[in-house]
C-alpha cells in the first residue's frame, strides 16, 4: 500500500485568511484536504506530506552533519549523555532504550494474536540505535516538569550544530502545526484545538543513528515494535530504508518516503485527545532486503553507513492537561483517557522504556 501524499501548500496559502474560531465554511477543496488528513491519520496512523518550506536540500544538510556525529568514537558521544534528565537532552547510547513490546504484557498478547506475516520482528533486548535529543522552540519559565524542559547539549567540534538543529527543527515543527490544524478542521474541531496545546511544548528533534557497518545484516532490529508517546512524530527521508508501520487494520507496511516528502505518525498524546479514535501508530526499524541493497550501493559510492532518521517529536505542553477534546468526549472509549498533565504522562511512559533516571555506565 502506498500512503497518500498531502501537499500542504494550498492550506498554507489560505490559512492566514481564516481565524481559529471562524464559523464560516472553508473552501470546499480545502475542507476536502483537511478531511483527508484526519481520515488518513485515523485509519492508518501515518501520513506523507510535502511542505514547500522543508526542502530535500535542508534534509540532506541535516543528515550530513548527523552522519559525521554518529561516526565519532563512542567515548566522545558519551560526553553528551544526560541520564539524570531522562535522556531528554543530549545523546542516548545504543543498548539503553527498551522497546515497548518487551515490557508491555498487553502488547505481547496482541502480537501473539496477529497473523504471522504481520507480526513484528522478534527482539531480545534494548534497541541498537543511538539517538540525539535536541529541544526545539521556547521553554516555559515556570513548569512542574523541569527535567522535561532542560537546556540543550552541544557537542564540541560542530560549530554549525545549533544553527542546523534549530533550522531543521523549526521547519519540521511548522509542518506538524499545519497538519495539526488541518486534522482539527477535518475532525470538526476549531482550527487551533491542537496547536494551542502545543505552545511551549517540549518538542524534540531526535535523530537516530544506526550503525549499518556493524549491524547491517538482514533481520537486525534497530528499534523494536513500539508507539511514540508524544503528539505527532515527523520524519525527513532517511538514506536507508527499514521503517515498518502497522495500519489500523493490522497490516504491516514497509514505508517508502518519496524525495522531498515528510512522514507524519500519530502518537499517544493525539490518541488521548481524540478519546482513542486516533490510535498511536505502531512501528519498528529493521534491516530489510531493501536496506541491504542500499548498504551495498553506499559502499560502492564510499558514503556513510550510518542510517540516520531525521525525527522530530512534537509534544503537547508539559503543563497542559491531556483529555478528550470536544465531541471526542462522547467517543466509545473516551472513559479510558482520564485527565492527566502531559508531563506526568510522559514521565510515566519514560519509566516503562528505561529512560527515566537510568544510567548506562
Amino acid at each position: 500500500m502506498e500512503l497518500p501524499v498531502i501537499d500542504l501548500a494550498p492550506f498554507l496559502e489560505a490559512s492566514p485568511e481564516f481565524p481559529d474560531d471562524s464559523d464560516q465554511p472553508l473552501d470546499p477543496d480545502l475542507q476536502r484536504i483537511c478531511s483527508e488528513v484526519s481520515r488518513v491519520l485515523k485509519q492508518t496512523g501515518a501520513l506523507l506530506v510535502k511542505d514547500p518550506r522543508c526542502s530535500a536540500s535542508d534534509n540532506d544538510r541535516f543528515l550530513d552533519m548527523m552522519e559525521r556525529y554518529f561516526a565519532k568514537p563512542t567515548d566522545f558521544k558519551r560526553l553528551q549523555q544526560r541520564p539524570h534528565l531522562h535522556y531528554q537532552v543530549g545523546v542516548t547510547p545504543e543498548g539503553v532504550e527498551v522497546p515497548r513490546s518487551l515490557v508491555d504484557e498487553e502488547m505481547q498478547q496482541k502480537i501473539k494474536q496477529m497473523p504471522e506475516e504481520f507480526q513484528p520482528s522478534p527482539t531480545v533486548g534494548p534497541d541498537l540505535k543511538w539517538r540525539y535529543m535536541w529541544r526545539v522552540g521556547p521553554r516555559p519559565s515556570n513548569t512542574r516538569f523541569k527535567e522535561l524542559n532542560a537546556e540543550p547539549v552541544v557537542p564540541e567540534g560542530f560549530p554549525e550544530w545549533k544553527e542546523n538543529m534549530d533550522s531543521w527543527g523549526h521547519k519540521m515543527i511548522s509542518a506538524v502545526e499545519a497538519v495539526a490544524e488541518m486534522a482539527a478542521i477535518g475532525f470538526g474541531l476549531p482550527k487551533d484545538s491542537f496547536t494551542s496545546l502545543m505552545k511551549m511544548g517540549p518538542h524534540l528533534l531526535a535523530p537516530t543513528g544506526s550503525d549499518l557497518q556493524q549491524y547491517g545484516s538482514e533481520g537486525v532490529v534497530f528499534a523494536g515494535y513500539h508507539y511514540d508517546l508524544n503528539f505527532l512524530t515527523i520524519h525527513g527521508r532517511s538514506r536507508f530504508p527499514g521503517l515498518n508501520i502497522w495500519l489500523r487494520n493490522g497490516t504491516k507496511v514497509e514505508v517508502k518516503v518519496p524525495i522531498g516528502c515528510l512522514l507524519i505518525q500519530t502518537g499517544k498524546e493525539l490518541e488521548w485527545l481524540t478519546g482513542g479514535e486516533c490510535l498511536a501508530g505502531m512501528h519498528e526499524v529493521v534491516v530489510s532486503s531493501r536496506t541491504t541493497e542500499a548498504i551495498k550501493l553506499a559502499k560502492e559510492q564510499n558514503r556513510s553507513l550510518w542510517r540516520v532518521s531525521s525525527t522530530l517529536f512534537a509534544h503537547i505542553a508539559s503543563d497542559a492537561v491531556l483529555k478528550p477534546l470536544g465531541h471526542f468526549t462522547n467517543s466509545p472509549s473516551a472513559n479510558k483517557y482520564s485527565a492527566i498533565y502531559a508531563g506526568e504522562f510522559v514521565e510515566q511512559e519514560l519509566s516503562v522504556i528505561n529512560l527515566k533516571g537510568k544510567s548506562n555506565n
